[in-house]
């Protein structure tokens, strides 16, 4: 049997009919018609044509149910959204395309709402703000509860037909584009497609344009099970692998966990039950009614999409159960019909009330992270070529998209094409043939795809699998009879292209990350595969390179930098992250406007980190990962002092050298983050001494700086105090309002060793008279609340080295002495981390 190559032209007749615009629009959800609008408000005489394979409201935006993502309270930050992003990407984000998404995404969304789409407010007016799986922050807008999509795409819709009205846009709808025209240089300049309709642009024709913008949606038809609609067969991103362009990351296609389960033999479109269900307050159970996401991440239901829809296979899996359920029953009929009157409509309608029975679940195909490689202004490798939406891939969804992302970053990165395609004004080449291959597969090769996908390259994969999908993919380019032009071999030929490229590269990433799970390697290797895997189509197939991360402008740390931070027990990459978020608070897509204005371009000098008070120093390393991050490694920092050293006024703490620019634009994250570290070490290192030769210890508590635990508690230890417990799952500490709970302090201590019989358990007391009960229970350590010394020099004489003793609460730096001489092994202070003053440094630059 011979195999024919992937072909890298659709067979087609020759166009009958041709047309002309500045700009051809591929697709008519929420990044297509945002980039036809956008440009024709840029452009007042501009001529765009819209492409949609259906009707205009039919593709994959009217399905969004959850809402857009966007920081829109003052407890929120592009900095917090920018953190979760990245946490979810699991390190192939592209910070620079996160922080162009979380800054530019308000200002976007509300020029959505002035086009006329209305979302949820509440009684004062405000819009009604939500939370989904990975986000730390109320930032979700909807709109209708759950219907946010249909309203976006009617706002849309309305307001592209009032520019189709002025005659600045038309529309061809039931049309599905072919391929890129292409002239001499290889730009491109229009496209072929075919038109289901009547009159004279039926059939095959050509439309001749200066640019091209593919947003043609997903590729969730290629799987059995989905939640894409029929029009997402992968169109735009075959489209552009025959025409040449790199296609990045296909192997992360996103599982959404929570998709109505129909039956076993239910495939195609399946109803969502949205990630806002679960963040209301659903919960997720297994057959026999456990809750098992408690104990799997922090987050619980709420965790990424991808942790939850593995943990969801893994229970089917244990269980040999085809789903599991969506408990909400507790919302109540009223909560159900206002809030998520769509989903309600729909489990009813599939004989399910959600108001007294659990949803049956599973994960099903949502949503492609990769697609057509871009840049921040959406363009492709092919010139003349550009994409936004879910046929791109800009880097803002690394290895996992996070939720409500998806319809932000369509109206982000299509009002950055329609800027920069306003600003260029391209003119179409001539175009040329080049004489590429033609083919077409079968359209009954389709089912068989399908299935396989779902089969063997879905939510669990391994080499095995892969490999069988792979010849199974071989075998479906072969066919026996020749086989027509027509609508449905044209989409075959699409998603046997699609499926072909993606199993090549889900073999290829041997390692699990983020919505790419390999059974066989279960592990995430960031050794070798902290990067990306680029396809492009040539007349040999498929060719794969692999482009590290950090190649494409991506953060890293300075060996010495990442290895001082390891050693001192420190996570790196968690600094990394950290820096990434601080810097975004400052540093937006205008950049630093100030020292850009004043500073030569260029410029190079030496700036001194100067201590203006005397203290203890903490946290040198992590200035000098910003001024590193903030400089893509054009400064460099030498430090004549270390971390825990006391200094002096005026002493030098670090030189840092390199582009004056870097420096002035780094210096206020960098100073914040070693003023307040240092300030703690300060703070610590005065209480070690006020309490120095008594035995006593210094330690901290859980009284931090959200994102800041761990920098503090090293800062601690830079000051010469240690660590209490880290989190709440290190040690069980049983307070007051525990004892009050579980009816007692020894019956809340027996609870807490039932229940975790391993962990080390503390009890806090505020009178002498629990001491004995929680001995006898067999407690190791008694925090003893606002005892004076004369009742802790007691309580260490009625103990007796049975259990160590902590001092907490009312503690001052005059009165550390007394109680630490009363014999108490750790005097407790919240104050060393969430109170202590910072230590006054500053930069000097010494002149350019």
């Amino acid at each position: 049997m011979t195999h024919p190559p992937i072909p890298r032209r659709l067979t087609a007749p020759d166009p009958g009919w041709t047309g002309h615009a500045d700009v051809v629009v591929v697709g008519s959800g929420v990044a297509g018609l945002t980039v036809a609008l956008r440009y024709t408000e840029l452009v007042p005489d501009a001529r765009v044509l819209v492409v949609t394979k259906d009707v205009l409201s039919a593709g994959s935006t009217r399905w969004a149910q959850g809402g857009i993502a966007a920081v829109l309270d003052s407890a929120d930050s592009p900095a917090d959204h920018l953190g979760d992003t990245l946490v979810a990407g699991v390190g192939l984000c592209d910070e620079a395309a996160v922080r162009t998404l979380v800054t530019e995404g308000p200002a976007a969304l509300g020029r959505l709402i002035g086009r006329g789409a209305r979302f949820d407010r509440g009684p004062d007016g405000g819009l009604q703000l939500t939370r989904e799986g990975g986000h730390r922050r109320d930032r979700i807008v909807h709109a209708g509860g759950d219907a946010t999509g249909a309203e976006v795409q009617r706002a849309l819709i309305e307001a592209v037909r009032a520019e189709v009205a002025r005659g600045r846009i038309e529309v061809i709808e039931h049309a599905l584009v072919l391929d890129l025209l292409t002239d001499a240089a290889g730009a491109a300049c229009g496209v072929t497609l075919h038109v289901m309709g009547e009159g004279a642009r039926d059939g095959v024709g050509a439309v001749r344009a200066g640019a091209v913008v593919l947003a043609t949606g997903g590729m969730g038809q290629v799987y059995a099970a989905t939640t894409n609609p029929a029009v997402s067969t992968g169109d735009g991103v075959a489209l552009a692998l025959r025409a040449g362009a790199v296609v990045r990351d296909l192997e992360f296609v996103q599982f959404h966990p929570t998709v109505l389960w129909l039956g076993g033999d239910s495939t195609g479109q399946q109803p969502l039950i949205s990630e806002a269900v679960r963040g209301e307050g659903a919960y997720l159970v297994d057959g026999a009614g456990e809750r098992f996401m408690l104990g799997t991440h922090e987050l619980a239901e709420l965790a990424p999409r991808d942790v939850v829809a593995k943990a969801i296979m893994r229970r089917m899996l244990e269980t040999g159960a085809e789903h599991v359920f969506l408990d909400a029953r507790h919302f109540g009929a009223d909560k159900w019909r206002s809030r998520f009157p769509t989903i309600h409509a729909i489990c009813r309608e599939h004989g399910i009330d959600p108001v007294r029975e659990p949803i049956p679940v599973a994960p099903a195909a949502h949503y492609a992270s990769g697609g057509v490689r871009t840049d921040r202004h959406g363009r492709t490798s092919v010139p003349g070529l550009y994409a936004c939406g879910e046929v791109a891939c800009t880097g803002v969804h690394g290895a996992n998209r996070l939720a409500s992302n998806s319809l932000l970053e369509g109206l982000v990165f299509a009002e950055r094409i329609a800027a920069a395609l306003a600003a260029a004004r391209p003119a179409p080449g001539e175009p040329v043939t080049d004489g590429r291959a033609t083919g077409l597969a079968d359209p009954r090769v389709r089912p068989r795809v399908q299935a396989r996908m779902s089969a063997g390259a879905g939510v669990l994969r391994s080499g095995r699998s892969l490999a069988e999908v792979t010849a199974g993919l071989l075998d479906a380019r072969w066919t026996p009879v020749a086989v027509q032009p027509c609508t449905e071999s044209w989409e075959a030929t699409n998603l046997l292209t699609v499926a072909t490229a993606l199993v090549t590269a889900a073999a290829a990433r041997e390692e699990t990350r983020g919505s790419h799970w390999r059974e066989d390697f279960p592990a995430r290797d960031d050794a070798w595969w902290s990067g990306h895997l680029d396809l492009t189509l040539t007349e040999k197939g498929l060719t794969m390179n692999y482009r590290r991360h950090e190649e494409q402008g991506a953060a890293r740390l300075p060996q010495r930098v990442e290895a001082e931070l390891a050693g001192a027990g420190l996570d790196p990459a968690a600094v990394l992250a950290l820096a990434g978020v601080a810097l975004a608070e400052d540093v937006t897509a205008d950049g630093d406007v100030t020292t850009s204005a004043t500073v030569p371009a260029g410029q190079v000098a030496a700036a001194d980190v100067v201590a203006r008070a005397d203290g203890v120093v903490a946290g040198l390393a992590v200035a000098e990962a910003v001024f590193a991050i903030c400089s893509a490694g054009r400064l460099t920092a030498d430090r004549p002092v270390k971390d825990g050293e006391r200094v002096r006024r005026g002493d030098v703490l670090m030189t840092v050298t390199g582009p004056v620019r870097d420096l002035l634009t780094a210096e206020r994250t960098a100073l914040n983050l070693l003023t307040h570290l240092s300030g703690v070490a300060s703070l610590t290192d005065r209480w070690v001494q006020a309490i120095a030769g008594t035995g006593a210890r210094v330690r901290d508590s859980r009284k931090t700086l959200p994102g800041l635990r761990a920098l503090e508690k090293y800062a601690v230890r830079c000051g010469g105090g240690t660590n209490h417990r880290m989190s709440l799952s290190d040690a069980a500490l049983i307070k007051d309002n525990h004892v009050v709970a579980a009816g007692g302090v020894a019956e809340a201590f027996r609870a807490v060793r039932q229940a975790h019989p391993g962990l080390p358990i503390e009890v806090e007391v505020d009178r002498i008279d629990q001491i004995e009960p929680v001995l006898a229970e067999g407690a190791e350590e008694i925090l003893l609340d606002n005892f004076t010394v004369a009742e802790l020099a007691e309580a260490v004489r009625l103990v007796a080295g049975r259990a160590r003793l902590e001092a907490s609460g009312g503690l001052t730096l005059e009165s550390a002495r007394d109680v630490a001489r009363t014999g108490v092994d750790y005097l407790a202070v919240g104050a060393l981390t969430h109170s202590a003053p910072a230590l006054d440094i500053a930069l000097d630059l010494r002149g350019a």
